[in-house]
């Protein structure tokens, strides 16, 4: 057994040391262009977000764009609070439309964009969430990477908006990890996460590949399924915009259920994926928290576990802190790295813990509503 885990610690640092390689390939952007020249359509997807709308429609208010190259198109699905209203009272110097989602299926933000991708204006389609805050330089940077690169799809960062609990910081350090990998995917060639948070793409190639048509069952995936449909069509316009002044920021969950119902959400479309790489990362991830338990378990029984368990701990620590590091220095957030190591002796037993769970649950509830897990139930 103790060679199995050398083995797969082994997998898992060769992983994690390619990624961080891809992650310094991307090279950090630095805007050229000054006259800005593509037009955007801004998707906002909302559901009873009262208390969030307040803070997004402020930060667009301030965004450093020309306002005739802009729309903003709000979708509401079916909010029960005074989120329309809000939305409808705010006055902003662009285009503001807020639409109804009329649609009804298992996936109820993809029929939302769907809705108002069919009714935008302009080619490029940009999508937030209604809990986001938008840097003022945000549709500039888009702009600058689009007339520097010829591009299907772009991802671009999204952090957490933290204070100094422990719940928060450990859900910004994990959400980090995951930003970090997902630059290094794109620098290692196989692209396999993005976030609809902060996701641009053309309409015209969305159409090209059937949008959303294929994962309508999953109620997420509206933004990493889009992402292998046009990597697999067009795999050198895949791009990652690796800018500070373009990463949005958003709201951790505010308790641990409903961070266990978030992750459960995530962990629901895995199964769907067709990208190989992306299920060998999953499991080479849930391998190494599992063998990390197992040491410690056995170390009750064993001292003779106890150097195999410091030592492979020591290893994924260190290999680990690299890339979480590198991402909270690009997203301006390094002196949370100071939580890192509390956040890396739980994270363990919640890595371990959310995929058991999903095999044991069947339902997790998101925005008011409850979804299977297995969308084929």
């Amino acid at each position: 057994m103790i060679y199995l885990i050398y083995f797969i610690t082994f997998i898992y640092c060769v992983l994690i040391i390619a990624f961080i390689i891809g992650f310094d390939k991307i090279k950090t952007t630095e805007r050229k262009n000054k006259t800005p020249k593509n037009s955007f359509s801004i998707l906002i997807p909302f559901r009873n977000e009262a208390a969030n709308l307040p803070q997004l429609l402020e930060s667009i208010s301030k965004l450093n764009y020309p306002s005739e190259l802009i729309e903003f198109i709000f979708i509401n699905d079916a909010s029960s609070d005074s989120s329309k209203e809000i939305i409808e009272k705010f006055n902003l110097s662009t285009i503001l439309k807020v639409l109804e989602n009329n649609r009804s299926s298992h996936s109820p933000k993809k029929d939302a964009i769907e809705t108002a991708i069919n009714q935008s204006k302009y080619d490029w389609i940009l999508t937030t969430d209604a809990d986001c805050v938008l840097p003022k330089n945000w549709l500039i940077e888009f702009d600058d990477f689009l007339q520097k690169n010829d591009s299907k799809i772009i991802c671009a960062p999204v952090t957490y908006k933290v204070n100094s609990s422990f719940l928060e910081q450990f859900q910004l350090v994990d959400f980090i990890s995951l930003i970090g990998v997902t630059i290094g995917g794109f620098g290692i060639g196989k692209p396999f996460l993005c976030n609809g948070a902060n996701l641009c793409y053309s309409k015209k190639t969305f159409f090209e590949v059937d949008g959303f048509n294929g994962n309508n069952n999953l109620a997420s995936g509206d933004d990493i399924f889009l992402l292998e449909k046009i990597s697999n069509k067009y795999p050198s316009k895949v791009h990652f915009l690796k800018s500070c002044e373009a990463t949005v920021s958003t709201l951790p969950q505010p308790t641990f259920n409903e961070l266990i119902s978030q992750r459960l959400r995530w962990a629901s479309k895995t199964t769907s994926y067709d990208n190989w790489f992306v299920k060998f990362v999953g499991i080479s991830v849930f391998l190494m928290n599992l063998s990390l338990l197992f040491l410690l378990i056995m170390m009750v029984f064993k001292t003779a576990y106890t150097i195999p368990f410091i030592m492979i701990f020591t290893i994924k620590f260190f290999i680990d802190f690299i890339i979480i590091h590198k991402t909270l220095i690009l997203v301006k957030q390094s002196k949370n790295i100071f939580f890192y190591p509390f956040s890396t002796l739980f994270y363990p037993f919640f890595n371990v813990y959310i995929v058991l769970l999903t095999f044991i649950s069947k339902k997790y509830s998101w925005k008011e509503r409850y979804f299977n897990i297995n969308p084929n139930m």
